[in-house]
């Protein structure tokens, strides 16, 4: 087992590596100036070179990737173009109040598709099934930023039940969720999240539990006497791997959180942080939260990865 973790810890090493190339190289791929958003329209020639060589863009490319990359490692990820506060601060910050949401949305999406999936994959091609696999459609079909815009229009506008957006009446700073007037402002935005893993994992796992009951060792089970319920567990043992996976998949979504569902909850969280740069054309910002995102990413793969092969040894076999 341990031959294996180090194995898979020296595969993710290559991955983030490259990752961080494909994030600080696609952000110059876009058109723009990210100087234009701190320079006047009749700043001289003087000026703006004095700008880019104190935010290091008059060096080539790959010395400006050489100079981010050792500084991202000690944790220094710049300035804020637009803000002229440390990029690192402002992450930790947006990354935290996505975490609020993750929080929430992992257990209601991982809990009730997961319930779903196994429910329709007991009783395949059965009413409850059809039903099952209906709403997952339903759910996986809706564009989340529309699904946020009818909730805020139906539960805050027309009935008045939860706020429309931000972050607690008094803002991210004393926000609290043990205080119901602040966790008010979770529930709309954890629910629209929610929603699009919730069809995902059901359908997934409606069908490896489906697939995992047509096995021969299932077969074999019920010969020798196992009651329903025991045959059930041996059948989840299995199909569980392939599930896990998607959940993997799900909660790096989770937690790299929507930019649009965000921005119309006005949710100061890593997506919200994201629009706000590329709005902004706010280059060290862009770097620095897609590169935590994508790390964070690649370590919940990783241990996934881990987990699949505390549930399957024939995966570390593999």
């Amino acid at each position: 087992m341990t031959r294996y973790i180090l194995q898979r810890i020296l595969y993710a090493i290559p991955i983030a590596f490259g990752v961080s190339v494909v994030c600080f190289s696609l952000v110059y791929l876009a058109p723009g100036d990210p100087l234009q958003t701190i320079l006047p329209p009749d700043a001289t020639a003087e000026t703006i070179e004095i700008v880019k060589k104190a935010y290091g863009f008059d060096k080539p490319l790959p010395i400006q990737f050489a100079i981010w990359l050792s500084k991202v490692v000690t944790g220094d990820f710049g300035m804020s173009i637009a803000t002229r506060r440390p990029v690192f601060d402002e992450i930790v910050m947006a990354v935290g109040n996505t975490g609020m949401l993750v929080v929430f949305a992992i257990p209601l999406a991982f809990s009730i598709g997961f319930s779903m999936g196994l429910l329709a994959g007991c009783f395949p091609g059965k009413v409850v099934d059809r039903s099952v696999t209906g709403i997952a459609v339903f759910g996986v079909s809706l564009p989340n930023y529309w699904l946020a815009i009818v909730m805020v229009i139906v539960f805050a506008v027309e009935l008045s039940w939860l706020p429309a957006t931000g972050m607690g009446p008094k803002g991210s700073d004393a926000f609290s969720v043990w205080r119901w007037s602040d966790a008010r402002f979770l529930v709309l935005p954890v629910i629209t999240l929610s929603m699009i893993p919730i069809g995902i994992i059901a359908r997934t796992t409606r069908a490896a539990i489906a697939e995992t009951r047509n096995q021969d060792f299932v077969q074999t089970l019920r010969a020798k006497g196992l009651g329903e319920m025991a045959v059930i567990r041996h059948v989840v043992k299995n199909a569980l791997p392939g599930v896990l996976a998607v959940m993997g998949l799900q909660f790096g979504y989770l937690l790299g959180g929507s930019i649009l569902v965000e921005t119309v909850f006005t949710w100061p969280g890593s997506g919200f942080l994201l629009s706000k740069a590329i709005v902004n054309r706010d280059v060290p910002v862009l770097q620095g939260t897609i590169l935590v995102l994508a790390v964070a990413f690649v370590t919940i793969n990783l241990v996934v990865d881990l987990l699949q092969s505390l549930i399957d040894p024939r995966i570390r076999r593999g």
